[in-house]
């Protein structure tokens, strides 16, 4: 993947909606078309962020498990 990343968010022992509502602010942080790579320890996170990202029309570039973490990479809307 050769997407430019503009922010990280480490969510790692974060449980349900914490991931979430940090990923929020931090999208709130960034213009549009930016790029946000969140990792996430919840399995739950999964679906939670595949809702997020239908619902506020972000783009959700990537979703993967790798070694327990799940790696989001979200462009914020807008862009």
């Amino acid at each position: 993947m050769n997407t430019v990343i503009d922010a990280e968010l480490d969510a790692a022992g974060l449980n349900c909606p914490l991931p979430i509502l940090k990923t929020k602010k931090a999208l709130a942080a960034l213009a549009g078309g930016q790029v946000l790579r969140v990792v996430a320890t919840d399995p739950g996170s999964v679906r939670d962020f595949e809702a997020y990202t239908r619902q506020t029309g972000h783009a959700l570039l990537e979703s993967r498990e790798q070694d327990g973490r799940f790696v989001f990479v979200i462009r914020k809307a807008g862009g």
